[in-house]
């Protein structure tokens, strides 16, 4: 007589569904919870600077001017959320967006046009984040201390670019590109480069090997190893990744501003990771959402753009942020404790 095989049982005895564990499922209820109450928020806060400054807010030109200065923090999230998801963390990459932005804008590379200081930009951010890989990976560094050296390092080496000078960008270009002239169906260029980036950081973190491998290194970089994952190969990459958006947010910021300065990019890695631990990124690592993360760009520039047009203080403004980290802390603990 044929024997059959009996179904996969849960530890309580129940018969597992054929559609995946309910594990899987569970989780994906916690990260679309999470997304909808990110888009929640959001959405309340567009209300109310819709009611408190109507004219102004819900402006074109000022939906506008949210989604272009979110669009550079928001490429740096993007890098950051795979270097947290890891296990890892990034404090240079205010700094690398200011080095890469004042080396892509000196004299002798502006001479090359558009390629040039693109070209420069993204070497710069690809470079730093050569030398942070390298120290955290094969020089068994710890992430927080490689990287404020970096910033140290980085923040001081464009100060000794500019001399403390702004620089101001004379490529047609390189300028045109903010002009409203070149938006697109009423988008900024920036905002498309930004939604480019996010697209291909979502596919890459859910439809990759590489992705999963970065989940894997951050929920447990042992287990990954002994599963025959290069860690320290892993981790490198993800820190040339960040490096990479560093310069490619280098590069929107020179857009935007038509200048390099060495101030740029100032608090950007407190914002990152900000933006990234309110999407729902887990600060220990093993866990994390691009799309999260990018929400927690625009609720960040939304309060930010709110504040401003109520004249408030930046002071009250930053209080404000603290508290939402905070709020998003607890709630991962609490949610991890349920889980």
């Amino acid at each position: 007589m044929t024997q059959h095989a009996s179904p996969p049982r849960d530890s309580t005895g129940k018969v597992q569904s054929a559609d995946g564990p309910p594990a899987w499922r569970g989780l994906m209820a916690h990260a679309d919870v999470r997304t909808l109450s990110l888009l929640g928020v959001l959405a309340a806060l567009i209300v109310i600077g819709g009611i408190t400054k109507p004219d102004e807010f819900l402006d074109t030109r000022n939906l506008q001017l949210v989604l272009t200065q979110a669009s550079v923090i928001g490429v740096v999230t993007v890098g950051m959320t795979f270097v947290i998801i890891s296990g890892g963390i990034d404090l240079s990459v205010g700094a690398i967006v200011a080095l890469a932005s004042v080396w892509a804008t000196t004299v002798a590379t502006q001479e090359y046009g558009f390629a040039g200081i693109l070209f420069t930009a993204v070497i710069v951010g690809v470079g730093c984040g050569l030398v942070n890989g390298m120290l955290i990976a094969y020089g068994a560094m710890v992430p927080f201390i490689a990287t404020l050296a970096m910033l140290a390092s980085a923040r001081g080496l464009a100060l000794q670019i500019t001399d403390g000078k702004t620089q101001i960008v004379t490529v047609p270009s390189v300028l045109d590109l903010g002009e409203r002239d070149a938006y697109v169906l009423g988008i900024p260029p920036l905002v498309m480069v930004f939604a480019v980036v996010t697209i291909i950081g979502w596919l890459v973190l859910n439809r990759t090997t590489f992705g999963r491998r970065s989940v894997a290194v951050g929920g447990n970089a042992e287990a990954a190893r002994l599963a025959g994952i290069d860690v320290r190969r892993q981790r490198l990459y993800l820190y040339l990744l960040s490096g990479l958006c560093c310069g490619i947010a280098a590069f929107l910021l020179i857009i935007l501003s038509g200048s390099g300065q060495n101030t740029n990019g100032n608090l950007y890695e407190l914002d990152a990771i900000a933006a990234a631990i309110i999407g729902g990124t887990l600060l220990t690592g093993g866990r994390g959402t691009i799309v999260g993360s990018v929400l927690g760009v625009l609720i960040f520039t939304t309060i930010t753009n709110i504040f401003a047009l109520n004249n408030l203080q930046s002071d009250v403004q930053q209080i404000a942020k603290g508290a939402i980290i905070v709020a998003a802390v607890l709630v991962q603990r609490r949610t991890a404790s349920t889980t």
